[in-house]
């Protein structure tokens, strides 16, 4: 285990990054700083990307393990209770290698940094524990959109400053005495506490991990990579909530079963993780389509990051969705509401933008043949 000092390491994810206003925090760059001593004898920063066995939701996990793997910035480990498969929300199943107890074998110091993505309960008993023992060895604990929560039920967020999802707000504040949320910001440092805003803030916080662990040049490489232009916190809050016109797309969508698709998306070895987790994510949320990865000769391939991938056989009567190795992986999100948009109407592809906390309404950037969007 590196031995970091964790609230540097914390305020350094969190302040590499100017915020999109232009408007530089001074205060920050002395703890943005903290962290180079740290890495200075060499030593390589261990990262475990927990999952739940029986539900970890799709682009929370395989968008950090994946982004922090291509960055090449330590040894990236994803972890779960219990070595085997891995249901993702909504859409994916993955095989993980190590258990919380190899884990715990091979690294007994204990993770740098632990990522925790939104998990199908937040008061899993194994997790709790080991999530709390990694913090005690002085891990920094990064939680995804509503793996917040997780880290509230670990006792990680009372009297902390947090962002999380914007549904999970309001149960935030109530369970933890003192914690105080931050809004405008896509992810948030107070000591070694780590949160984000929803599904989509997963990558702009990896390549913040990026930066804080190996320096801007190496994080405007991957970034380019990946097709993302920007990686500052600048959030617009005010955007996101469950109004009457979602409601009204949510209940007559699900009501209307008949009209209910399935949605095939090919997969090859050595596909890419964050193009797959956007388009399958995307489109398992219009409540009238769910994706599957399909392969036609193989029960799983393994994707660029190393995992394992579960793959069912395609189905002809089900709709195609090509992932386009010419869209920059970023990007994919974009193109994929775009199509949602297309399919279902506008009305669909905003409800699907806003459980994902994604601006789609923003400049297109690095995407201007989709329609929009700011990561």
């Amino acid at each position: 285990m590196v031995a970091l000092a964790v609230g540097g390491m914390a305020v350094a994810v969190l302040a590499v990054q100017p915020a999109e206003t232009g408007q530089d925090r001074p205060e920050d760059a002395p703890l943005a700083l903290a962290l180079r001593p740290a890495l200075a004898a060499g030593a390589v920063p261990v990262i475990a990307v927990l999952a739940l066995n029986e539900g970890t939701e799709t682009t929370d996990f395989l968008v950090p393990h994946a982004v922090l793997r291509q960055a090449g910035v330590g040894r990236v480990e994803a972890v779960a209770p219990r070595a085997g498969p891995v249901v993702l929300m909504p859409a994916l199943q993955v095989e993980v290698a190590r258990s919380f107890a190899a884990f715990d074998a091979a690294y007994p110091e204990g993770a740098d940094i632990v990522v925790v993505p939104a998990l199908h309960t937040d008061d899993d008993p194994l997790v709790l524990a080991w999530l709390r023992a990694q913090a005690t060895k002085g891990a920094v604990v990064v939680g995804i959109c509503a793996g917040a929560r997780v880290l509230g039920q670990a006792g990680l967020l009372d009297g902390r400053r947090f962002t999380g999802h914007w549904y999970d707000r309001s149960t935030l504040l109530r369970r933890h005495a003192g914690a105080v949320h931050v809004p405008g910001r896509r992810y948030v440092a107070d000591g070694p506490i780590v949160t984000t805003t929803g599904g989509s803030a997963s990558l702009p916080v990896s390549l913040a991990i990026v930066e804080a662990l190996a320096g801007a040049g190496r994080a405007r490489v991957v970034a380019a990579e990946l097709g993302l232009p920007s990686w500052g916190d600048a959030h617009r809050s005010g955007l996101f909530g469950l109004g009457a016109a979602h409601l009204w797309t949510l209940s007559v969508n699900t009501v209307l079963f008949w009209r209910h698709e399935r949605v095939d998306i090919p997969v090859a070895e050595l596909g890419d993780d964050v193009a797959l987790a956007w388009a399958a994510d995307a489109w398992s949320r219009t409540y009238r389509s769910r994706a599957q990865a399909v392969h036609a000769g193989a029960s799983s391939v393994q994707l660029r990051s190393g995992l394992v991938l579960r793959t069912v056989p395609p189905d002809a009567a089900a709709v195609p969705v090509l992932l386009d190795a010419a869209v920059r992986p970023a990007c994919v999100l974009d193109h994929s509401l775009r199509a949602i948009g297309q399919r279902y109407g506008a009305a669909t592809r905003r409800w699907v933008a806003t459980q994902l906390e994604y601006d789609d309404e923003g400049p297109a950037g690095a995407c201007p043949d989709a329609q929009g969007g700011l990561l």
